[in-house]
Formats: structure tokens, sequence, C-alpha cells
């Protein structure tokens, strides 16, 4: 059978539709057999998911031929579609697929409209807490700095009533302290506040709790506990929101302990000192040589912190009379970098190549301000993944454009180093681009290996001048030789180095588990950003009254999420952001599942399916 691609209009047929895992074909449907297909197993389900088996991709370490039972082949055929279709439509699609749907009307209305009742209703508590000399943030007895006449305001007016007053009826939804590692299920501190939630304590221990209402939850709640050590009081939560892709934080105890614990006898915690000075150790090196060989790149540098890495490096790159090109919606850290730089900053139109060459071409004529002199040069700098939107870059066009018009390319792989692509080494290996044609590769440590800090991969003459030139290599502490050593060894596992093929096993996990909670999350109707294959997923809330409801929705159910609104994120766009991880199985997610679609009734967040939600 064919059928025709709405983006291409080129006949796709039956035998296009094979995903290629690790050298054997698994059979999918095309998009108009999607609808079609029963989600109870059919023979056309049968046969993927014992082709997925022979190929040996979750089998036991222990035994490589044992025979392994696929936990989603009765939705086999319709995940591997739905990730087909939407990887073509991105890649095939002329005009550039929209990630974001189109606000409606009614939803940008009630938005705003609980905007200005918060900032009404803040500005009228302020004053009557004037008038009356009583409230929260009335400070006891006078300040030398209270005297504007003397002192300027330390803080800005419109951020610190923001913050009284919008971001404190929220605050018990961030920060939430955890009292265990952070895998697949978390034991959370529970915290209580005594001033309208201006301030926010850990409980502690059930003792301290007067009210009987109170201690009785704590005690005979469904998801409380009671720590044996000390014994304060925490909740059981299934973990959503940590960046833990890989599953490590689950299995560390088998996977790493034994190289780290060895490693922390014979090399110390900190190095105290940056590598330019006493800093450098044999695993730096060693750790730099592996991430260099892994990326495919010549030499790369390791920094103590990821959000450091792209704060120091690029203005290490790039400073005054040169050119940064920035997706206008890159991580914050990128946005710091670049201020910092002092080089002139252009914005392109989210994951646009069109507008991206309109903006090349523009600066390339117009030259500098004032001189129009040519750029000393022009870096164009993007992410692999998206931390807030879930999707990936249109990296091969990106690169021919950068090609075409003679600029550099900077890539942030930080949530896609790892965990994406069939062998986990990002954007590069799942778009199919040569790592060659991306000038400089930057990634953390963080999301996918259990560790910390960030690494730079470029040529070998780019790495030596960031050793001598970047912050971070020069006057920063170096990164821990322990956290090294774990880096090391959770890379090993993804490489399979270690002997196993646990590597495999959380590369297809992380990627089915995302499939599988994304296709569900929109039969829910819910407005999911993103692309399939990206273990993050945003869901759209919209209300700034939906943020905490959400949060604490869940959390009363004993799921731990995150949840993001302004300035985070566009005042219009409030969401909340899912990770999924390697460590979860499809039990768990059903759990989860089935917790969301009440929390979405009760709050009315099906976007996809009505305007009201």
């Amino acid at each position: 059978m064919s059928v025709q691609d709405s983006n291409s209009g080129n006949d796709i047929t039956r035998e296009d539709c094979v995903v290629a895992v690790d050298n054997c074909s698994v059979p999918i449907l095309t998009p108009a057999e999607i609808d079609s297909q029963s989600d109870t197993g059919d023979e056309t389900s049968s046969s993927s998911s014992s082709s997925t088996s022979s190929c040996g991709l979750l089998s036991s370490s222990n035994s490589k031929d044992e025979e392994w039972e696929d936990p989603y082949a009765d939705v086999r055929d319709r995940m591997e579609a739905l990730a087909w279709q939407d990887k073509n439509r991105a890649a095939m699609s002329i005009e550039h697929r929209k990630q974001e749907e189109e606000i409606p009307f009614f939803v940008s209305w009630t938005t705003y409209l609980g905007y200005a009742v918060l900032i009404f209703v803040g500005h009228i508590r302020d004053k009557l807490a004037g008038l009356f000399g009583k409230g929260r943030y009335l400070r006891e007895g006078c300040q030398p700095s209270d005297d504007l006449s003397k002192y300027a305001p330390l803080l800005k007016s419109w951020e610190n009533f923001y913050t009284r007053r919008l971001y404190h009826r929220i605050q018990d939804c961030f920060n939430r302290p955890i009292a265990s590692n952070p895998g697949a299920k978390i034991q959370m501190l529970e915290r209580i506040s005594h001033d309208g939630n201006k301030t926010m304590q850990v409980l502690g221990q059930l003792e301290t709790v007067r009210d009987t209402k109170d201690q009785k939850l704590y005690s005979e709640g469904k998801y409380f506990h009671r720590l044996k050590n000390d014994g304060r009081v925490t909740r059981t939560c299934f973990n959503l929101g940590s960046y833990n892709y890989l599953g490590f934080a689950d299995d560390w105890q088998q996977t790493c302990r034994t190289e780290v614990m060895e490693a922390l006898h014979t090399l110390p915690i900190s190095s105290t000192s940056p590598r330019m000075e006493f800093g450098a150790t044999h695993v730096h090196a060693e750790l730099e040589a592996s991430v260099a060989h892994f990326l495919g790149k010549p030499a790369a540098i390791t920094m103590n912190m990821g959000y450091n890495t792209n704060v120091t490096t690029i203005p290490a790159l790039v400073s005054s009379g040169d050119l940064i090109i920035s997706d206008e919606l890159n991580h914050t850290s990128i946005v710091s970098g670049a201020r910092a730089s002092g080089a002139a900053i252009r914005l392109f139109n989210h994951n646009n190549t069109e507008n991206l060459e309109q903006v090349l071409r523009q600066a390339i004529v117009m030259g500098q301000p004032r001189t129009r002199r040519p750029w000393n040069k022009i870096l164009v700098i993007v992410e692999g993944i998206y931390s807030m939107e879930g999707e990936y870059c249109d990296l091969p066009g990106i690169v021919k454009v950068t090609k075409k018009h003679g600029a550099y390319l900077y890539l942030d792989e930080a949530h896609s180093f790892g965990a994406f692509g069939a062998t986990g080494r990002g954007c590069c290996e799942y778009t199919g681009v040569d790592p060659k044609d991306v000038d400089i590769l930057m990634g953390t440590f963080t999301k996918s290996l259990g560790g910390m800090g960030g690494y730079v991969a470029s040529s070998t003459e780019v790495i030596d001048y960031l050793r001598n030139k970047a912050a971070a290599s020069s006057y920063h502490n170096s990164l821990s030789p322990t956290v090294c050593q774990q880096v090391i060894t959770s890379l090993k596992v993804v490489m399979g180095k270690d002997g196993t093929n646990i590597g495999k096993q959380k590369l297809a996990a992380i990627r089915d588990n995302s499939n599988y909670f994304r296709m569900k999350l929109n039969e829910m109707g819910l407005h999911v950003m993103g692309h399939y294959d990206s273990p993050i997923m945003p869901v759209m809330l919209y209300n700034p009254t939906k943020v905490g409801a959400f949060s604490r929705e869940c959390l009363k159910r004993g799921l731990a999420v995150v949840v993001v609104g302004f300035p985070a994120v566009p005042i219009l766009t409030s969401r909340a952001r899912f990770c999924i991880s390697a460590g979860h199985n499809r039990v768990e997610l059903d759990r989860a599942l089935v917790e969301l679609e009440e929390v979405a009734d009760i709050l009315k967040i099906r976007y996809s399916r009505s305007i009201t939600g």
C-alpha cells in the first residue's frame, strides 16, 4: 500500500516505514495506519515486538541471548508510527513546523485577567498594610536604608512586588528539599509555613506538630513516611521532574559505585585549585579524552558547572566587533554568556532556518553599526534539545545556512548529550549531522550521566585556546576528581565498555518511556509541546492560578512535578514540565497517567480539545 505524505507530497510505502535500530529493522505503520491500529496487540504488533527482541536491545546483561518481553508490545506500532511521523514532518516540511499551537483568545484573555486580578489585589493589600501598619512584609523598626533621600532602593520595585504578591503565593511549589537519591521515586521533606508562604520551614519530626488533625495526616497518610535516622516526615513521590534521563540515580550502586568509591579513596573530593594551577589530575585528562572520542571531536575541555560552561566559554570565543546570532528561546546561560562577551547580539525566530538566513544576510550586508565594517566573526548559537520546549533543533538546516554564509556554529547539548540518538551521542547523531560540521559542541554531565559540570568539544586549537582564555579553566575551581570518575564510569556504561548491554537498555528505555508518556498525554487532550524521542514534555497550563494548583494537586497524589511560570517563560505560556527517565517503568507511568487525568479534569487543562480546557 502507499499513502501520500501531506508535507512533501511524495508517496510513502509500507516498506519505507522501517525503523533501523542497531542494524535490525523494526517495521512501523504509515501515518494513515496509525488511527486504525488497535491498542490491544495484533499480528503486526507481535511481529514488531519480536523483531525488537531479536535485536537484543534490552536483553539481560547476564545472558544476551535471553528473550526479552517488550513492555510496550501492545502499543509498539503506534508509538513508532507517531515518532516516525513526527520526525518525518520536522525533517521534510518546507514551512517550519509550529511547535506552539496558537493560543486561543479565551485562554489569553483569562490569563491576562488572572494576572491583573493578582496585581490589583497585591497593590490593595500593600496600601492597606501601610494604612493600618500591619502586614507580613512591613519591617519592624526603622532601618537606615529606609531613608530614600540617602539610599537608593536595593531591590527593583516591580521585582520586589512580584516576589511578594505573586511568587510567594506559590512558593511552596518550588525549592522542595529531598531526603533520598533523585531516582524514579523520591522522599520529599514536608514543609510548612506560619506566615502565609512568605517563608517555608522543613516540618522535621512528627512530635513538633501540635495540630491533632495534621499529626494524623502525617502519621497515617498514604504517601507519608518517617526517616529512620532522625524521624523527619517525608512524602514518597513518583519523580517526574529530575534530569535523571538514563536512570543512574536508580542503579548507581550496581553501575557506578565500585569505581567511584575507589576514586574517593585515592583522589580528593576537591582539587581546591583551578586547572591553570594545581587543579589537574589524571582523571580530568581521561574524562576529556573519553568525551572527545565519544563525540568524534579532536579534543575537549571540562568545567565544574554546566551553567558556567556557557557563561565563560562564549565570552572567550567572541568579543567586541563580533556578532552572536542566537535562537530566541536559548537558555539563560547562553543569554548571560552572550551579554558578558561584549559582542553584538541578534536573535532569530525559534528553530526557523529561513529567518536565520535572513538575519545572517542582513548582518553581513549591513556590517557593524556606524562603521559598516565587516564583522570579525559571526557565531550562531542553538540548543540540541530546548529545555522548556522539549523539541530538538533543525540542525541539518542550521548547518547548511551557517556553512553557506561562513558563520561558526555553537551547539548546546545540555539535554541531548548521553540520552538522545541511537547511541546517546546527541543531536548530531539523531539528525544525521557530521560532528565535524559543528564548530563548538557544548554539553553537561548533570542530566544523563549522574554527575555535574560541563564540557566543550572542538578542534585542538580551540580547546587549547579555551584552557588559557576561559574563566572556568583559568580562575574557577576544577571539576571534582570524584565526579570526574562518576562521569567516566557512566560514560563507559553508555558506550558498552563496561562489558554489559546496560547502556543499550537505558537508551532504549528512555526513548520508549518518553514516547509512551507523550502519546498518552496527547490522548488526554493536553497541549503537549515538543517532539517525540525527546525526554522533555512541557504541558501548557497558561493561567497563573493553575500553576500552583497543578503542582499541589499532583503532590497530593504522590507525583513530584516541575511547574514553570513567568519570568522563566513568557507571561502567557506557564507550563508543567515532565522529564522522563530510563528508571521509570510502564506500571509506574500508567499509575501517574491515571492521576494526571484526574488532575486535568479538576483544573480544566485539556486545551487541545477545547479552548476552555
